[in-house]
């Protein structure tokens, strides 16, 4: 029973770790996605300019998608709601600007 509990508290740890590691990489510029699969996974130019292709691709969908969301809200939100809401990702913002690398230009 312990070998079991053992194992699946093993298992957990390592699946959090990959989710953390990916949503970490999720909000590094696509430049710095690409070094960091070049080093690890040894890409080879090729495979490097297509990843290149498809993160830039995604990046622009997923602002897309955002914009389009934050549209939407604001179509929902009362103006007080809305005034709290800006004020959160001003936070929210100032949180990520204070844990961004000092290399690392803003998004």
């Amino acid at each position: 029973m312990q070998t079991k509990l053992t194992r699946w508290v093993s298992l957990l740890a390592v699946l959090f770790s990959a989710a953390a590691i990916a949503e970490q990489d999720y909000d590094l510029p696509v430049e710095h996605r690409l070094e960091r699969l070049t080093q690890e996974l040894r890409l080879d130019a090729d495979q490097r300019t297509k990843l290149e292709v498809i993160f830039k691709d995604q990046h622009e969908k997923f602002r897309l998608l955002h914009e389009q969301s934050h549209a939407r809200m604001r179509e929902v939100l009362t103006p007080e709601q809305l005034e709290k809401w800006e004020a959160m990702k001003k936070r929210h913002q100032a949180t990520k600007d204070q844990h961004r690398p000092p290399n690392q230009p803003k998004y």
